[in-house]
């Protein structure tokens, strides 16, 4: 099997290698070609939004949510020109979507599929809270945080094989992969990222909420409020995502650099 598997694996390094993240300069494994993994995103988005249609523009809420995506939109934008990135951003299609629901969740699709719930609006409280999470959820698309993972997923269920070709083969795992990879459907805070990618993503989303000219301090009492939302958490070791403090603490670490970006 290993025969197999390993000259499959080459090959679609050799085609498709590794990402180059503009923010960290860090490179990563990438075998899925992102524009078939946007394609996934825009017929799963698509579907969830007729399962659960959204808030109309009229709502306040939803006007609060696009106003502020359209804005960290716009600084991802800038920043990636600045870097002289823009052709990692080519194929994105923003679209940004309130749904009525009590989870306080919120994420985004790879090409730029947001969806915010409307749980999360307590939480979050005002505009700079929800830029925070919006910053977030933006980062782990533009870093291409779900192609890692499903890429790795790939290469565990199909030996690296094409996504087309997976697809053929077994459209139902694919599909629920791909929802794995991008956290789709997770609730905030759930165990859909690695701690390094929910430390990449804090980190990228308070520079690209700064940009925005929302005050990057107001992750810190975001987290404080998401630590004492209730629930009972697994201990950090236990889980793939950092806890409430070790995420605070590294907030308020990084948040110097964060602040040298924020224009008001």
């Amino acid at each position: 099997m290993k025969k197999i598997i390993l000259p499959a694996v080459a090959f679609s390094l050799l085609m498709y290698g590794c990402h180059k993240n503009a923010v960290t300069g860090k490179r990563s494994l990438s075998l899925v070609p992102e524009n078939e993994l946007i394609g996934m995103s825009v017929q799963q988005y698509a579907e969830f939004l007729q399962q659960n249609p959204p808030l109309p523009d009229s709502d306040e809420r939803v006007q609060m949510v696009k106003r502020s995506g359209t804005k960290i939109q716009k600084a991802v934008e800038k920043y990636y020109a600045d870097k002289g990135a823009s052709k990692d951003l080519e194929a994105f299609q923003w679209e940004f979507n309130v749904v009525n629901s009590d989870e306080i969740n919120a994420w985004c699709m790879p090409g730029g599929k947001v969806a915010v719930y409307t749980g999360i609006l307590p939480v979050t409280q005002d505009e700079q809270s929800l830029a925070v999470v919006m910053g977030h959820e933006v980062a782990h698309a533009v870093a291409r945080h779900g192609n890692q993972r499903m890429s790795q997923s790939m290469i565990t269920q199909f030996g690296g094989a094409a996504l087309s070709t997976a697809m053929g083969q077994n459209p139902s795992l694919t599909g629920q992969l791909f929802q794995q990879a991008v956290g789709f459907g997770s609730t905030l805070g759930a165990l859909k990222f690695s701690r390094k990618h929910e430390s990449e993503a804090d980190e990228m989303g308070l520079i690209f909420a700064a940009m925005a000219g929302y005050n990057p301090e107001a992750a810190i009492t975001f987290w404080q409020r998401m630590a004492n939302s209730g629930g009972q958490k697994p201990p950090e070791i236990l889980s793939t995502h950092p806890s409430d403090e070790t995420r605070i603490k590294n907030l308020q670490a990084f948040m110097p650099t964060a602040m040298k970006y924020y224009k008001p």
